[in-house]
């Protein structure tokens, strides 16, 4: 288990560790230490959780609009040769000849 040294709600200091859970006494936030570990993850993974890596195929599972476009990218639409970004909840893609940013929670693998 990791060393939290900071509280994540209020962000104090006083935070300690008493055997089983975190607790801040300026908030009573009670944690067991793996939230943060959760927080700290930022590998891209799709609506279902699936780890996304470049390269891969996904389908999209529901109707998006572009926007500044009039185009619509339809559910079921399955996108090839996706490339992640520097932000995990993005992927880049091609659809139609177009490069478009997509939002890994409109993805599933």
């Amino acid at each position: 288990m990791n060393k939290i040294t900071i509280c994540p709600a209020c962000e104090s200091e006083n935070i300690y560790f008493d055997g089983t859970m975190y607790i801040c006494p300026d908030c009573n936030y009670e944690t067991d230490g793996e939230e943060q570990e959760a927080a700290e993850d930022n590998t891209p993974r799709d609506s279902n959780g699936v780890e996304l890596i470049t390269g891969d195929a996904v389908t999209v599972i529901q109707d998006l609009k572009v926007k500044g476009s009039s185009m619509v990218i339809k559910r079921g639409t399955k996108v090839k040769s996706i490339r992640l970004t520097d932000n995990p909840e993005e992927v880049d893609c091609k659809i139609d000849g177009s490069s478009i940013v997509l939002k890994t929670c409109y993805l599933k693998k």
